[in-house]
């Protein structure tokens, strides 16, 4: 009954700190990136490699077949990863901070080196980084935005922001989107703890699972169709073995054909940047989801730093595995994907 409680205040709408020298460290180092990197004599204040124009998010997608830029990229991601970091998904950044993350998303999205992004997304991805509430990911928030079209922007707006406050003593765990190999179906999951009461130590867990039909109608654009929810990985006794046994989902997408005359609306969500492992989409509102790869950890690369088949070697990957897993070390996850990147091109968390 608890676990479907969490259920429920997705349906009707009811809905941590950073440390600051992480952020002024975060904020001193882009600065004084920016400057090494791109500062010129007689520039306009524009990277050198490509027009200020550039950097203005553009109606379709970029791409950059520059192989001299990956430099340029991998510092932007880097920042971007640290920013994410130490601001909590985006949650508490502050003004300059957002500030920041606007300015590093929109240089990326100009050096992007993926042609047809949407064709080239499948997989495991995990948020980092939201430019407004974490839950507007999910198809189930997207059709919502989608089904009140424009002229109720303002509806839909208070609403996610009711369901915001309503949902903030609550804690938010991994945000992922699942995307198959054949670019037809979107599974967004999202773990959630709440509490019972005030006072009480107790909480419920539980992930929202939101499946939705997935097509690809431009080079960067997804148009996704809600079919339903339901909540899996609950810690109710009981509970929890018939949610995962039974898989009892809400026909959300029949409810919509319902109450529309037979048609599910299609909610729009749009790529202008992904690589080996990072991803920037965008919603109908520009509102933007910087998320990043995941898929089982390997040892591939180690061999280059340690000796194969050394006891250090399997430590250290048993060590990192272990780090990169666990939902209440997201921070380490982050700050070791640079890392990663840097010592193979092969590597992908």
């Amino acid at each position: 009954m608890l676990a479907v409680a969490v259920l429920s205040s997705f349906l009707t709408f009811g809905s941590v700190g950073a440390f600051q020298s992480a952020r002024s460290i975060a904020k001193i180092q882009h600065q004084e990136w920016i400057g090494r990197v791109y500062s010129l004599p007689d520039d306009d204040g524009a990277p050198s490699d490509y027009d200020a124009d550039d950097l203005s998010m553009g109606k379709h997608v970029e791409v950059d077949e520059n192989e001299s830029d990956s430099i340029i990229r991998d510092e932007l991601k880097r920042e971007l990863i640290l920013l994410a970091s130490t601001t909590n998904r985006g949650q508490c950044a502050t003004l300059e901070e957002q500030n920041l993350v606007i300015d590093l998303v929109t240089q990326l999205e100009a050096l992007n080196p993926t042609a047809d992004p949407a064709l080239n997304s499948q997989g495991d991805w995990e948020l980092c980084y939201s430019s407004t509430q974490s839950f507007r990911s999910s198809p189930f928030f997207l059709a919502i935005r989608a089904f009140l079209g424009d002229d109720n922007k303002e509806v839909a707006e208070n609403a996610f922001s009711i369901h915001d406050m309503a949902t903030t003593a609550s804690r938010v765990g991994k945000v992922r989107q699942i995307i198959d190999s054949y670019n037809t179906e979107l599974i967004s999951e999202y773990d959630l703890s709440v509490g019972v009461a005030p006072g009480l130590p107790v909480r419920v867990k539980g992930c929202v699972v939101t499946s939705a039909d997935l097509s690809v109608s431009a080079p960067e654009t997804w148009e996704m169709k809600v079919r339903g929810t339901r909540v899996k990985s609950s810690n109710v006794p009981f509970i929890d073995e018939w949610l995962d046994d039974s898989q009892v989902e809400v026909p959300v997408g029949r409810v919509y054909e319902a109450i529309n005359g037979g048609d599910v609306p299609a909610a729009i969500l749009k790529t202008y940047y992904v690589d080996e492992g990072m991803r920037i989409s965008r919603d109908a509102d520009e509102n933007f989801f910087f998320v990043t790869y995941g898929v089982a950890f390997s040892v591939t690369w180690l061999p280059a730093c340690f000796p194969v088949g050394s006891s250090e070697l399997q430590a250290l990957g048993k060590l990192i595995w272990l780090l990169t897993n666990r939902a209440d070390v997201g921070i380490i996850r982050l700050l070791l994907r640079p890392l990663r990147y840097a010592l193979s091109d092969e590597y992908r968390l």
